[in-house]
């Protein structure tokens, strides 16, 4: 029987090879019931860790720990619903679970190296490119060798959580606006 850490050090290599492109990456992953909940276990802890650092580390958050939480707690439900939806009309939800999997695990591990790099001082808009780009080669690839995706639905599939994405944002962006000294203090920046 294996523990969560073994799963997290399994994973962590499986990670590793997705951003590389390397074929083997599937094999490292668990996309048994059991390796799902230990990702969905992942996901929470990375969302939870996101929604805290600012406090544990003694800075004034830039919006309330509910705001960050129902953010990426939308924004993850409408990206798992229109994965769904794109596998589904591509014939293809035998991929839904082993893509829930890989994504979760690739999710934590890229949030905590993340915010690792930023307690180092790493931060700024190259540094969020870089991020920008690495989460989209896993996602590429999460798509490709996980999946099994063909090239168009590769776009098809990327697009469909694109959009999702942006719709979760507008929703909390209309309905949780950022309150004033927040808007503020990004604008003085």
């Amino acid at each position: 029987m294996t523990t969560i850490i073994d799963e997290m050090v399994a994973a962590a290599r499986g990670c590793a090879f997705l951003l590389v492109g390397n074929r083997v990456a599937s094999q490292y992953f668990d996309f048994s019931q059991r390796g799902l909940v230990g990702s969905f276990i992942a996901i929470l802890v990375a969302t939870a860790f996101s929604a805290y650092l600012p406090m544990l580390i003694g800075l004034t958050p830039g919006g309330s720990v509910m705001r960050i939480i129902i953010t990426s707690a939308l924004a993850f439900a409408l990206q798992v619903a229109f994965a769904a939806l794109a596998l589904r009309q591509m014939k293809r939800l035998d991929g839904f679970v082993p893509y829930l999997v890989a994504e979760n695990w690739a999710t934590f591990f890229l949030s905590a190296i993340t915010a690792i790099l930023a307690l180092l001082g790493f931060g700024g808009d190259i540094f969020l490119i870089v991020v920008g780009i690495t989460m989209l080669i896993v996602q590429i690839n999460i798509a490709r060798l996980i999946v099994t995706l063909a090239p168009l639905q590769i776009a098809i599939f990327l697009i469909a959580q694109l959009v999702a994405g942006s719709i979760g944002l507008l929703i909390v962006g209309l309905s949780l606006p950022v309150p004033p000294e927040t808007a503020a203090a990004v604008l003085a920046q």
